[in-house]
C-alpha cells in the first residue's frame, strides 16, 4: 500500500487520539474528527472510523468486563433510544451536510462541560425515563459525525459513575452505536475502497496507542479522572466549534481560535481551583491530627 503524506499525518493524529482514549476510555473520534476533516471529507472519514471504533470499544469492554454486571441494566434505556437516533444520523450523513448539527451540538455542550469542570452537576432523578431520548440524541450525533464521547462522558459523570463503571458503560454504549452505525452505513452504501484503505492506515496507531494510554493514565484517582475528562472535552468541543464556524465562514480564524484560547484559560483556572481545594482538604485533617 502506497503511504502518502496525508496518511502519515492521519496516523499521527490517530496515535495521539488513541493514547487519550486508552487513558480516559473515550476521545478517539473527538480528537481525530476535527483534525482529520482538515485533510479528508466526512463521508470518507466516518465509515473508516466506525470500523476502527468497533475494535476499540470491544477491547475497552474486555478490559472493564468485571464492571459490566453492575451497569448494563442501568444503560438499557439509553441503548433503547440508540436505533432511531442512529437512523436519523445516517440519513443526515448520506443526504446532507451536517455543519448545523455540529454547531448546535458543540454550542450546547461547551457551557455544560465547563459547568461540570467547575463541579456543578444536575443528577437526573428519573434516569430511566430520560435515558431513551438521551440515547437517541447521542446516537444521532454519532451516526452523523462519529463523535459521541463528550456528551456520553457528560451524561455518565453527571450521574456519578465511578471510573470503572464509567469505562464499562461507555464501552457498552459505544460498541452498540459503532456496530449499528456500521450496519447502517453499509445499507446506505457509504463504505468504499477508499474508506476501507483509510481504516488500514489508522488501525496500527490504535493498536499501539490504546494499551499505552491505558498503562500511562489508569492510576488517576476518580475525581481527578472526571476533571481530566471534562477538561479534555471542553478543549475538544471548543476546537470543533471553532473549526466548523471557520469552515462555514461564520467567523474568522482569530475569533474562532480565540474561543479555544479562552476555553483553555478558563479550564486551567477551574482545574487549578479544584487541585487547590483538594490539597487544602488533605492538609487540614493532617494539621488537625498533629
Amino acid at each position: 500500500m502506497h503511504i502518502t503524506d496525508t496518511d502519515l499525518i492521519l496516523a499521527i493524529i490517530a496515535l495521539v487520539a488513541a493514547l487519550v482514549n486508552g487513558g480516559l476510555g473515550y476521545g478517539f473520534s473527538s480528537i481525530t474528527v476535527p483534525l482529520a476533516l482538515l485533510l479528508v471529507s466526512n463521508k470518507l472519514l466516518s465509515p473508516a472510523l466506525v470500523l476502527v471504533e468497533v475494535f476499540i470499544n470491544v477491547v475497552a469492554m474486555l478490559v472493564n468486563i468485571r464492571a459490566l454486571p453492575s451497569i448494563w441494566r442501568r444503560m438499557l434505556p439509553m441503548l433503547g433510544g440508540l436505533l432511531p437516533g442512529a437512523v436519523l444520523g445516517t440519513f443526515a450523513l448520506a443526504l446532507t451536510g451536517h455543519a448545523a448539527l455540529r454547531i448546535a451540538t458543540y454550542a450546547i455542550l461547551l457551557p455544560l462541560i465547563i459547568l461540570q469542570t467547575a463541579g456543578v452537576r444536575w443528577p437526573l432523578k428519573r434516569e430511566a425515563v430520560a435515558g431513551v431520548p438521551l440515547g437517541a440524541g447521542v446516537g444521532l450525533l454519532y451516526a452523523a459525525t462519529t463523535i459521541s464521547g463528550p456528551p456520553l462522558a457528560l451524561l455518565l459523570n453527571n450521574q456519578g459513575y465511578t471510573k470503572e463503571h464509567f469505562r464499562a458503560a461507555l464501552s457498552l454504549f459505544r460498541i452498540a452505536e459503532a456496530v449499528l452505525a456500521a450496519g447502517l452505513y453499509w445499507a446506505a452504501g457509504l463504505f468504499t475502497s477508499d474508506s476501507l484503505r483509510l481504516s488500514g492506515v489508522i488501525a496500527p496507531s490504535v493498536l499501539v496507542g490504546i494499551p499505552l494510554g491505558f498503562l500511562i493514565l489508569r492510576r488517576l484517582p476518580n475525581e481527578t479522572f472526571r476533571r481530566a475528562c471534562m477538561g479534555s472535552d471542553a478543549l475538544l468541543v471548543s476546537f470543533g466549534l471553532a473549526r466548523v464556524l471557520i469552515d462555514q465562514h461564520l467567523v474568522d480564524a482569530v475569533l474562532g481560535y480565540g474561543l479555544v484560547g479562552i476555553t483553555l484559560v478558563l479550564e486551567g483556572v477551574l482545574i487549578w481551583r479544584y487541585f487547590r481545594i483538594a490539597r487544602e482538604q488533605i492538609l487540614v485533617p493532617a494539621e488537625a491530627r498533629s
